[in-house]
């Protein structure tokens, strides 16, 4: 097999692993991937395990062969979700991230070289891939153990896995993810850790671990965000649909946050009661329920679930973003699915899907179905909140693959209760419309929010970094900035909308906002929203709210639109909430360096600095109403 690796045209020390390696297998489709993820033996419960120094042998997942996929599960609890500081740079290059030298005090170079010695002592895989997409899209290349052919399987089904036979077109790779797992006990203290090493034509990722989050989603992320900085564009962190009415009318959203802020959900249907009925709300100081019914729900048409490509080669001169999706396949998260019927469209694909799949967190039981609401229990008993499945778009009903104009930006924080008992930040309204400048300001601070199912530590008030795909970055914050404000000037004819979930004030609301929002926003289709119908936010962050909002002929009490209104919040408690916000924004904001932000970056920001008021920043950035 070491033969058909010349007609990749790699650079001279990745062709010197590949040839001096105990043996080297080059997959040709995903099945032969999912065989491979088992072993030699072909037996149906497989261990993956490694010798590390004075260490000995130790197991760093278990994969079981079931019906419709492979189930991998994690010994250690802390395996099973995403660090959410694992990111380091170990180059030269312009970062904001922390560099290797800095952090262990020792030149990267080393431990390089080490990596590279351990790979050619094992068997190994070799993967070429195409990130991003096939149009838009960059040559890329995994290096792994064969025993890890699992992690190999999951990166087939996110990026497009190219046949080494049937390349027709030079192969020009422009990363390589190298894997080598047991380095993060015997170098790293057993933490996850992924260095990113951007050499001049290619960007190096040293995958230290099994758990594919870091490494083959985001790390991949990483590698096009750093193409993109080089050349002046941006993969958003974001979902997006084409949602249409039950009147044909069509509109496209797309919406963005930090993990857990419904970006994915954004995709789902309103989850409803068995007889129709769909809870708007429960109090959480009363436990009272509130509900409301939509007889028919909007048609969703996925483009994407959590990466968005915004490459300049389909944008056109509609002043909309374009964007197109920079994924084969989705890591969907399927911690909301408790129960049969949670998700019916999801489970018949998952529980019957056309191709196997692979399952993370999920309890696996040899040649027995994997069940998307059997999530594996951690150390304490409780299932884990990060269960997985990587689902290709093929098998998404109704998906778009072309690129498509984007009408709505809406942006998603998970957001705390917010009672006179308890004063938090979840003041934000059930439907606040953003003037441009303040749009690309909550870009800025990109607030992780409450109780963030996806990662390690997510407590308290803490943001996710520019975009909400910081931690996935190796470049410079003020780069990105300029990136999405250019972005934003450019689109004048997209509007923006900013979404709470989880809570609003009092009232524990799920993911129920921007559905509301979703079905409420396409049935206006492209109608503007009167000026005298908009109320300015008591807190300027948060823009407009609507004085009303009518949706199948039922009115949303204004206690969702203007959470001050709750009895259970007030005008004090709110005000509270709002300095809370602005105190964060201030933190957040304080961390750029303003001589690297463009003209009206700079403008933007001082303005908030100084106070300002919703007219202040349309005054700097016109708003599409």
């Amino acid at each position: 097999m070491k033969r058909d690796i010349q007609k990749l045209n790699l650079p001279g020390y990745v062709s010197e692993i590949l040839e001096n390696c105990k043996s080297l297998t080059v997959p040709k489709s995903k099945a032969e991937l999912f065989e491979l993820s088992f072993g030699n033996s072909g037996s149906d419960n497989y261990e993956v395990s490694y010798e590390a120094a004075q260490l000995g042998n130790i197991c760093e997942a278990t994969v079981t062969r079931c019906k419709n996929g492979v189930a991998v599960n994690y010994p250690e609890d802390y395996m099973r979700k995403r660090d959410p500081d694992c990111l380091v740079v170990s180059d030269k290059l312009p970062t904001d991230k922390p560099r290797f030298s800095d952090v262990y005090h020792r030149d990267f170079e080393p431990l390089r070289e080490e990596t590279f010695e351990w790979l050619k002592a094992q068997e190994l895989i070799v993967m070429p891939f195409r990130a991003g997409d096939g149009v838009c899209g960059y040559d890329a290349l995994l290096i792994s153990p064969i025993n890890a052919a699992f992690f190999a399987f999951a990166l087939a089904n996110m990026q497009e896995l190219l046949n080494n036979d049937e390349l027709t077109e030079e192969f020009s790779a422009k990363g390589v993810v190298y894997l080598a797992p047991p380095f993060r006990h015997t170098h790293f203290d057993g933490k996850q850790i992924v260095i990113h090493n951007r050499l001049e034509d290619i960007h190096e990722i040293f995958a230290y671990n099994l758990y594919p989050g870091p490494s083959a989603k985001k790390g991949i992320y990483g590698m096009l965000l750093n193409i993109g900085e080089r050349e002046n564009w941006v993969t958003a962190h974001a979902s997006v649909v084409k949602v249409i009415t039950p009147y044909d009318n069509e509109i496209v959203i797309m919406h963005e946050g930090a993990s857990g802020s419904g970006k994915s959900e954004m995709l789902e249907d309103i989850h409803r009661q068995i007889d129709g009925r769909i809870v708007l709300s429960k109090n959480i100081v009363t436990n009272e329920k509130a509900y409301i019914k939509i007889e028919e729900n909007c048609d969703l048409c996925p483009v994407t679930d959590d990466m968005a490509l915004c490459h300049p080669k389909i944008q056109n001169n509609s002043k909309k973003l374009v964007v197109k999706d920079a994924e084969c396949g989705w890591f969907l998260r399927v911690d909301n699915i408790k129960s049969y019927g949670a998700q019916p469209k999801y489970e018949k694909i998952i529980t019957h899907p056309s191709e196997p799949l692979i399952f993370l967190n999920l309890q696996g039981v040899a040649k027995a179905t994997c069940l998307p609401w059997e999530h594996t229990l951690n150390s304490d008993g409780r299932p884990c909140s990060n269960p997985r499945v990587v689902l290709p778009r093929n098998m998404v009903p109704s998906i778009i693959s072309d690129p498509i104009e984007v009408d709505v930006r809406s942006f998603g924080v998970r957001t705390p209760p917010c009672t006179k008992a308890n004063p938090s930040y979840g003041i934000i309204g059930m439907f606040q419309i953003l003037p441009s400048a303040l749009a690309w300001l909550w870009r800025l601070a990109a607030p992780r929010g409450h109780n963030n199912p996806s990662i390690t530590d997510s407590k308290g008030l803490i943001s996710e970094g520019i975009g909400t795909y910081w931690p996935f970055a190796t470049g410079k914050k003020a780069k990105q900035a300029n990136l999405l404000l250019e972005q934003i000037a450019r689109s004048t004819n997209t509007r923006y909308l900013l979404l709470p979930n989880q809570h609003i004030g009092a009232y524990e609301v799920g993911f129920i906002p921007q559905w509301i929002a979703r079905e409420y926003i396409a049935r206006r289709g492209s109608a503007s929203i009167k000026q005298e119908h908009l109320v300015e936010s008591r807190c300027p962050l948060l823009g407009y709210t609507l004085d009303s909002l009518k949706i199948d002929g039922q009115y949303i009490r204004r206690e969702y639109l203007q959470p001050e209104l709750q009895k259970d919040v007030g005008l004090e408690v709110y005000d509270q909430g709002a300095e809370m916000l602005v105190s964060f924004f201030k933190d957040e904001i304080g961390e750029y360096d303003l001589t690297e932000l463009n003209p009206l970056a700079r403008e933007i920001i001082d303005a908030f600095l100084s106070g300002a008021t919703l007219q202040d920043y349309i005054s700097l950035m016109p708003m599409k109403y």
